[in-house]
């Protein structure tokens, strides 16, 4: 059976591309940026003795490391506007679960990163007088984020693959853009093609500048 391949299409229809890739840009260093900051407060309550701070993150950390992302997405999307007086659209409910499911696993990596300081640390920071959370921010932390670089960076690869979950709710980012396109001039092996080849040069460019950086700090040691 014969096939006609048509990548003109694709370079027809590259505006809505470039809008998609724009709007998977935009979601995926937002969830990015505020999953690694509240992840970072998550993980210290995570390591926290006390039982008011560690619970909860605890509780919140399961539910959102245990339950698939796409299901958080739909659920921000279809139900949560049910049962709150706020509307939700696609940009919203997809941030929320993407940034809530980045907040979990940064979280952990936040908390294997500050276990695997040296108690000595502790100790001399409590020496000096420092408080805990003068300990964590002058002296734990700094050390911890060097040794988190590595699993930030996959988890920042895992994220923005997610992203194209989006499409599900309709959030124009690229794989919803390609949808669109493939649907309308019926080119669905050209235009997968070229969305996979997108990805794949965006996450490959951003591992290499991730580890140029992660290079550069471990030459400071």
């Amino acid at each position: 059976m014969g096939y006609n391949w048509d990548f003109a299409s694709v370079w027809t229809n590259k505006a809505l591309l470039i809008t998609g890739l724009q709007n998977t840009l935009t979601l995926g260093f937002t969830c990015l940026f505020l999953g690694l900051f509240f992840g970072m407060f998550v993980g210290m309550a995570r390591y926290s003795r006390d039982p008011i701070l560690r619970w909860p993150a605890t509780v919140f950390v399961e539910i959102f490391r245990n339950t698939p992302v796409l299901v958080q997405i739909m659920w921000f999307f279809f139900a949560f506007p049910i049962i709150s007086p706020f509307e939700i659209d696609a940009f919203t409910a997809a941030a929320l679960g993407l940034t809530l499911n980045t907040t979990a696993f940064a979280s952990e990596i936040y908390r294997a990163g500050i276990q695997s300081i040296h108690k000595g640390q502790w100790e001399a920071s409590k020496a000096l007088g420092m408080s805990y959370s003068q300990q964590m921010m002058r002296i734990i932390m700094p050390q911890a984020i060097r040794r988190m670089i590595p699993a930030f960076m996959n988890r920042s690869i895992e994220l923005m693959k997610m992203t194209s979950l989006a499409s599900v709710i309709a959030y124009g980012e690229l794989m919803y853009q390609a949808k669109i396109v493939s649907t309308s001039v019926f080119n669905p092996i050209e235009m997968y093609t070229s969305v996979a080849l997108i990805f794949f040069v965006l996450i490959f460019s951003f591992s290499l500048i991730v580890q140029f950086f992660e290079q550069r700090l471990q030459s400071k040691r």
